[in-house]
């Protein structure tokens, strides 16, 4: 086939090298619009689940994403004046720099052609293309050509985050929680270099506009939120990209989903077909994953056409992205409802924040659930209640929010936003 990946991000650049490892006779070419080794965002989490399907795969980025990333095991959360540990699962953090310089080398080293600064936003500009890849990101303009037929929605979260670096190096991963007289404000921290980190910051509207940080220009943002968590950072500075609008943007995250994923021959992947909100760290996954599916959908032997295997694709993806689409929601909620959670004890608020992808939460009283969940732990009867409720509750759930969403402003996907980390 002739392949044409538009957006080099991981999603694009991941599918190029499995299309090539299973025929090198396709030609590819990925489109990237930036300049190389020009990206936005700082660091990227994942799991150790990724990395085991990545060996599977392609050892051989699966071996150089392995080496250049950091790992940590524990959780961090800062309440207040007090501090509360969690030892959990592995996780792992890479700079997003460095993931993409790893793909593009390693499908370059396979024979696939990389253009930077080649933007394409027209299925037109790539005449003769067997398959057309839509991996530009959350704001997709490929996608955006063709909304009607893809039933792009766009559901707008109502906290406002920013997405900054920081030369704290952070050895958990790390929550921060300060309490302002407009309310709170917090901040997800966690490392994805030997210097580096990502500390994401995120609050209501209302605290927002009440510290005042939807009228501080861009140095005014960084000292007064360095301030805000000099604990934490331990006198370090944030960092935002330099860029020329005026560096880090305020942002609320945008939930995209998509009726359809594939029109003739292109096809969305990654962000451009969905998005999951960041506080569960699962976007790099997603976008990996959709490239193995994909590559496999299209050289199974009994969907040799285009439109089965693109077909299979999407039924396949749309299945495996049921609890991870709900994990994000609640996870997104659990935060837009933070006041309910942190006046309990640190430990007890600490365990609902691992908790916050159950569907039942939301409906339980906290101290209640947290007895529930502790208990749940000792007794198989009420591990298998919960199992059987929860999944139930979030399906039913998942109907009126989906409802809710689309009366209250869902709409089709805006411009791009340059530094949006949810997108490519």
């Amino acid at each position: 086939m002739k392949v044409a990946c538009v957006g080099g991000g991981p999603a694009g650049l991941y599918l190029s090298i499995l299309l090539k490892l299973r025929d090198p006779s396709h030609e590819i070419t990925v489109y990237e619009r930036d300049a190389a080794g020009s990206t936005y965002g700082w660091g990227v989490t994942y799991w150790a689940g990724l990395l085991d399907q990545l060996r599977r795969h392609d050892p051989v980025s699966a071996r150089a994403i392995g080496e250049q990333s950091v790992r940590w095991s524990d959780g961090l959360a800062h309440v207040r004046d007090r501090t509360t540990v969690h030892h959990g699962d592995e996780g792992f953090g890479i700079g997003r720099h460095t993931l993409l310089r790893v793909l593009a080398e390693r499908a370059a080293s396979l024979g696939v052609r990389v253009e930077f600064r080649h933007p394409v936003t027209a299925t037109t500009a790539l005449t003769g293309a067997d398959l057309i890849v839509a991996g530009d990101g959350a704001n997709s303009a490929l996608r955006d050509r063709h909304a009607r037929h893809f039933g792009t929605d766009v559901a707008v979260g109502h906290n406002r985050y920013i997405w900054l670096g920081t030369t704290k190096v952070f050895d958990a991963f790390t929550f921060a929680f300060v309490e302002t007289e407009h309310g709170w404000i917090w901040a997800y921290g966690y490392r994805y270099g030997k210097n580096h980190s990502t500390c994401v910051v995120e609050c209501s509207p209302g605290t927002w506009q009440g510290l005042g940080l939807d009228r501080a220009n861009h140095d005014d943002t960084l000292t007064l939120l360095q301030h805000l968590f000099a604990g934490p950072l331990d006198g370090h500075p944030l960092m935002g990209r330099a860029r020329s609008d005026g560096g880090a943007r305020w942002l609320n995250f945008r939930t995209v989903t998509n009726r359809t994923w594939y029109r003739d021959n292109l096809v969305l992947l990654g962000d451009a077909a969905h998005t999951t909100h960041y506080s569960i760290g699962a976007g790099t996954t997603l976008a990996l994953e959709d490239a193995i599916a994909l590559a496999d959908a299209l050289h199974e032997r009994d969907t040799p056409h285009l439109q089965p295997a693109l077909a299979r694709y999407e039924r396949e993806r749309r299945a495996a992205l049921v609890p991870t689409q709900s994990a994000a929601r609640f996870s997104a909620r659990w935060y837009e409802n933070l006041p309910r959670y942190i006046n309990l004890d640190p430990a007890e608020m600490f365990a609902l924040l691992g908790q916050r992808h159950s569907p039942l939460l939301p409906y339980v009283p906290p101290q209640l659930y947290y007895r529930i969940d502790r208990a749940a732990g000792r007794l198989e009867a009420l591990r298998r209640l919960k199992r059987w409720l929860g999944p139930r509750l979030a399906r039913t759930v998942a109907g009126v929010s989906a409802g809710a969403d689309r009366g209250r402003g869902s709409r089709p996907a805006p411009p791009r936003t340059p530094g949006d980390p949810s997108g490519r």
